[in-house]
């Protein structure tokens, strides 16, 4: 990131928590446990007005955001069946540096663990903790299923990423230059997402087939308990993260829901 403000290197697509550290904590937005509900509502927040406001918040650091990339929602996983909130209690859990993150553990009764994202095989191998979270893509391309006898498909949390470049770079482009470049970037964003969803429903086939992990999905009900417990999160952070950005993601949920109840009204 202090490479890209330099101006050493033109374009990057760090994952959302990277942000918070550099000063920039409303990003912490797609931290919060249980904030979207499905991919829909996350890229209609991500493409719209939210997404906008974020990017904004990037010029006085002399960034330019240009898209938000998926990696896709999380689930959680460890040697210990996790089917309620209480599961939790003891278990240390891996987790990107966030403090929303970090609240989301302890809220659950988990103790967390920040670490770097290479050493957690070997620190799960080695009982140095006992579970992380992560997309399923991710879980298994870095063979976690091989040392994590269980996983709850939760879709609890959100693993993007922002594409941003260098603002004075950017902006020294010329203005056809630009414009090319972002509607190129509109069709990458298209495509990437559509190959994030399809990595993650391959890999949860894969981890079925191996027999290594069991897969729980936890119902409705379990979820509601679980998004239940974790809302003062939501709490904590108003201050940081800012009240209306966290209320604009609940109301566009709601859209979202109005209009499934309308389009089955209307079957």
């Amino acid at each position: 990131m202090e490479a890209l403000q330099l101006g050493s290197v033109q374009m990057l697509a760090p994952s959302m928590a990277k942000f918070g550290p550099m000063g920039v904590r409303e990003f912490e937005l797609f931290d919060l446990p249980f904030m979207f509900p499905n991919s829909t509502v996350l890229h209609r927040v991500m493409d719209g007005e939210v997404g906008s406001k974020l990017f904004a918040k990037l010029d006085t650091k002399g960034v330019t955001g240009l898209a938000f990339w998926d990696n896709g929602f999380k689930q959680m996983s460890s040697n210990r069946a996790m089917r309620t909130v209480a599961d939790f209690k003891g278990l240390k859990m891996r987790i990107q540096s966030s403090k929303v993150l970090e609240s989301q553990m302890k809220t659950l009764g988990a103790i967390p663990q920040v670490m770097a994202f290479s050493e957690v095989y070997s620190a799960l191998q080695q009982g140095v903790v006992d579970g992380t979270e992560n997309p399923v893509s991710n879980f298994y391309t870095q063979k976690m299923n091989e040392v994590q006898k269980h996983t709850t498909i939760s879709n609890h949390g959100y693993l993007g990423y922002a594409v941003v470049t260098n603002k004075k770079f950017w902006d020294g482009l010329p203005a056809d230059i630009r414009s090319a470049l972002t509607a190129a970037m509109k069709e990458a964003t298209a495509f990437e997402r559509d190959i994030a969803q399809k990595e993650n429903d391959e890999a949860l086939e894969k981890v079925r087939a191996a027999k290594t992990t069991e897969i729980y999905v936890l119902p409705e009900s379990e979820r509601a308990a679980w998004r239940k417990a974790l809302l003062p999160v939501h709490t904590e952070f108003e201050g940081v993260i800012g009240k209306d950005l966290i209320q604009s993601v609940d109301d566009a949920a709601a859209q979202w829901e109005k209009e499934q109840h309308s389009g089955k009204k209307k079957k």
